[in-house]
């Protein structure tokens, strides 16, 4: 599977599912650096497919196998590009605006979308496969939220301190316990796919060489069940985690654009202190 040069996003139809492939994050920083924002063609894309009555089922996907959603490591290390990042208000629009649209858009489109977790999901990835329907994960896949993580973990640590603002803090309270969530965002502890899976956090966490089989298994099942059936069944057990995230979505990009601002004053030199 790989992505179109010019997009975020591959997508592949077969019979009533489409298979929605996410760039790997090289290609994804490369569009970045073109303007790009993939949490504004996310919400575009989803929002297409909830009125397109030919896809019944959705499947959400790397390119790369061992990269599920990752961060580009150069956004993430990279302070120039913070700054610019910050500084820049169309850019902070797409991203904070079409975070809290994606994340709308996946938990209200009436059709279920299933996460072939093939790789490491940090950051919005995490938030993402929270955000499924159904998953299936190979089981050494490692799954973090990277915004607090301050060195601690070995790829995608940032340098400065950020609130979860794309998503964590609106959907991991729905899936852990209060206190391994706050591990897992202020501490960025990262848990690998079996550790989910036996914890009920996802439902299946597979070998490599399983994970299409357990794929197609639940895409079959769903594909046999009433659309109309399994739409209104999503949109009422959906209720709750359209709740919460109405309720703290908002908050948490906010104030990880507070972050953004705060960070300035520390690259002016000046010292942040709580008084």
């Amino acid at each position: 599977m790989s992505p179109n040069a010019s997009t975020f996003f591959d997508v592949q139809r077969r019979d009533q599912v489409a298979t929605i492939v996410v760039a790997d994050s090289a290609t994804r920083e490369e569009l970045r650096k073109q303007g790009g924002s993939i949490h504004w063609e996310f919400a575009q894309l989803l929002n297409e497919m909830r009125t397109d009555n030919s896809v019944r089922v959705i499947v959400l996907t790397g390119a790369k196998d061992g990269e599920f959603w990752v961060p580009p490591l150069a956004a993430v290390r990279d302070a120039a590009h913070s700054r610019a990042h910050r500084t820049n208000t169309a850019s902070l629009w797409r991203t904070f605006t079409g975070v809290t649209i994606a994340h709308q858009a996946l938990a209200e489109i009436e059709k279920p979308v299933v996460a072939r977790v093939n790789g490491d999901a940090v950051g919005t990835g995490a938030s993402v496969l929270f955000n499924c329907d159904l998953s299936v994960a190979v089981e050494d896949a490692v799954i973090a939220d990277h915004h607090m993580s301050m060195g601690d973990l070995p790829k995608w640590s940032t340098n400065f301190g950020m609130v979860p603002g794309d998503g964590g803090l609106a959907l991991a309270p729905l899936h852990m316990p209060p206190m391994r969530m706050k591990e897992f965002l202020m501490l960025a502890k990262p848990y690998t796919a079996r550790e989910f899976a036996d914890q009920g956090i996802i439902n299946y966490a597979v070998p490599r060489e399983q994970l299409d089989a357990k794929v197609d298994e639940l895409v079959s099942r769903l594909l046999a069940r009433s659309s109309y059936a399994l739409a209104w069944t999503k949109r009422v057990a959906n209720r709750q985690a359209v709740a919460h995230m109405n309720m703290t979505a908002d908050a948490a990009s906010a104030y990880e654009l507070v972050t953004f601002l705060t960070h300035e004053l520390l690259d002016e030199g000046q010292k942040l202190t709580l008084e």
